[in-house]
């Protein structure tokens, strides 16, 4: 299961790169696979090495803050405004998006598929009392659910609330094990679906829609940093050829994540 704290190095054997670039991004865009396919269409067309971290999204920004990374990929538009504000990030470039979803066991005790809206959702799970697994990490997919509870008035306080502090993939599996609500992204959960014992209850609220952003980190703030591979990198990835790149990236003939950059390439 991939979770955690994530390093992807090449092991193509015989190559020698010119160059390196260290790139911090979500669990989820590893999870669901995109990030090896990206990255191994990238390296044959690059001399550079891209050496993917996979942390959740608040982690990927404090690293960006700090200068271990010279970009970074991640999905919570609040933060990413903040640390461009900073002047921590420069040159942000919208790549794709997808959106989040409520699963949860079979049986559906909260009968969350019967709802109309998320926020509706959300309550029946709440005054029912259902186990519901928040990833309680900072990430985008947590501050996303926050923002949602908020909806109701207050923050989650029943006693089936409980928090994993781990990736998607392992808060998916907790969910699974308990028989669990949790709220994910579209693209691990279609990657992940077959191996758990959920379904999907409630999807297609427009307060779902959860947009990816690249963003380099400030050589003003960090002289040490690759800024000019990580905008030749990034620049690949809003490019024709990476957005058709993402727009081919299918599990079971399922689309993860629709680019934004630039219209696809049919």
């Amino acid at each position: 299961m991939r979770t955690g704290l994530v390093i992807v190095l090449s092991v193509l054997s015989g190559i020698t790169w010119a160059d390196s670039i260290r790139f911090a991004t979500t669990t989820s865009t590893y999870n669901s696979g995109l990030l090896d396919y990206l990255v191994g269409h990238y390296e044959k067309v690059s001399d550079t090495q891209v050496l993917v971290i996979s942390v959740g999204t608040g982690k990927a920004l404090k690293m960006g803050e700090n200068g271990d990374v010279d970009l970074v990929m991640t999905h919570a538009p609040i933060a990413e405004a903040h640390f461009v504000d900073e002047k921590f990030g420069i040159e942000p470039l919208s790549v794709m998006y997808n959106d989040f979803v409520l699963v949860g066991p079979k049986e559906d005790l909260a009968s969350v598929s019967q709802a109309q809206t998320v926020i509706e959702g959300l309550a029946l799970i709440m005054g029912s009392n259902q186990r519901f697994i928040s990833r309680g990490d900072d990430s985008g997919t947590h501050k996303k659910e926050l923002q949602l509870w908020q909806h109701l008035g207050q923050l989650p306080t029943f006693s089936g609330y409980l928090e994993s502090g781990r990736g998607m993939g392992h808060s998916l599996h907790m969910a699974s094990e308990m028989g669990a609500y949790t709220l994910t992204d579209r693209g691990t959960w279609l990657a992940l679906k077959g191996k758990l014992q959920l379904h999907l209850v409630l999807d297609s609220d427009p307060r779902l829609i959860n947009p990816y952003q690249v963003i380099l980190v400030n050589p003003q703030r960090h002289a040490h940093v690759n800024v000019d591979s990580a905008r030749d990198f990034a620049q690949w990835i809003v490019s024709p050829a990476g957005q058709a790149l993402i727009s081919a990236f299918r599990i079971n003939g399922e689309v993860l994540f629709i680019p934004s950059a630039t219209p696809p390439v049919l």
